[in-house]
């Protein structure tokens, strides 16, 4: 009698264990889901390489661009304001959940020194060309709970 009452906690702990896991398991699809997918490269170039602009969304620094890399960041669903060194040339997404964007990050000659400018590309065009780019070094994303750095 008392080996089938152990059992039947173990079962029941067990089945509750698992109710629990998956829906935490459902909880993290549904969050994932919610948010957009940001793409922010840059083409490898011989002009401007020593550069690494900066890349900043909703003013908070998510990393340096270097040269033919890339990285990605979730965002909620909804508006925001990505720029790079050139706070004048920014650009506004009302990003929606589950869509993918990308942002080309293109150095513009200023008068000292080149800068960093964020251009928004079309989806189309913008998978393709990240496809030749590595990813990010580790070392140059500077919010990396925001920042991923997936492979194509």
């Amino acid at each position: 009698m008392k080996r089938m009452l152990v059992t039947t906690m173990c079962v029941m702990g067990l089945s509750a264990v698992s109710a629990a896991q998956t829906e935490t398991g459902q909880a993290a699809a549904t969050q994932a889901s919610e948010k957009a997918t940001v793409f922010v490269y840059r083409y490898k170039q011989f002009v401007g390489k020593a550069l690494n602009p900066s890349v900043y969304c909703d003013e908070q620094e998510l990393a340096r661009m270097d040269n033919g890399r890339y990285f990605a960041v979730k965002v909620d669903a909804g508006k925001h304001s990505f720029r790079s060194n050139d706070k004048q040339a920014n650009i506004e997404i009302d990003t929606k959940a589950g869509q993918k964007y990308f942002i080309r990050v293109e150095i513009a000659s200023g008068l000292m020194k080149g800068h960093g400018r964020v251009v928004l590309m079309a989806p189309e065009q913008g998978e393709p060309e990240i496809k030749r780019l590595k990813p990010l070094e580790s070392s140059d994303v500077r919010d990396h709970e925001r920042v991923a750095l997936p492979t194509f």
